[in-house]
């Protein structure tokens, strides 16, 4: 396996929740050492659900993605605000963009949605037990909720 070791590292963008850093690397094969760039996108962690609800539907959310320019039907998912832990962010989540709260909710793992070029750590739970309870939902997403037979 190759050795990697940082050589120098830049910073190239800076948004809201998440920055692009370009990184050079040493990597020491069994051929030699080289130089590579390594670009990575340095993303907070954040949460994903699959909520279950008393008839056997997983709610899952529809809504327009801009960076693939297309309607998506996916689980629902929502970056950790800062400082906030990953159950508290589940359920505000789940709140804010099905209008449910669980009465149990089960962290399942984690998982990184990226690797090669993300930090982003997705923190997994299964909700059941759901009940109305409502959140506004943020100003800029206009989501559906779509049940799903399990």
């Amino acid at each position: 396996m190759a050795k990697e070791e940082l050589i120098k590292s830049e910073r190239v963008y800076e948004g809201a929740f998440l920055r692009v850093r370009r990184d050079t690397a040493r990597v020491d094969m069994e051929t030699g050492s080289i130089e590579a760039v390594r670009e990575v996108v340095d993303h907070v962690a954040a949460v994903v659900l699959v909520p279950v609800d008393a008839a056997g539907n997983v709610l899952l959310v529809r809504q327009y993605r801009w960076a693939i320019e297309a309607m998506l039907l996916e689980a629902r998912a929502g970056r950790l605000e800062q400082g906030e832990e990953p159950e508290d962010g589940a359920r505000r989540e789940l709140r804010e963009e099905t209008g449910h709260a669980s009465d149990k909710l089960l962290r399942m793992d984690g998982f990184r949605m990226a690797p090669g070029y993300s930090t982003e750590y997705m923190y997994a739970f299964f909700a059941t037990e759901l009940r109305p309870d409502p959140l506004p939902a943020d100003e800029d997403e206009d989501i559906e909720v779509v049940p799903v037979p399990w």
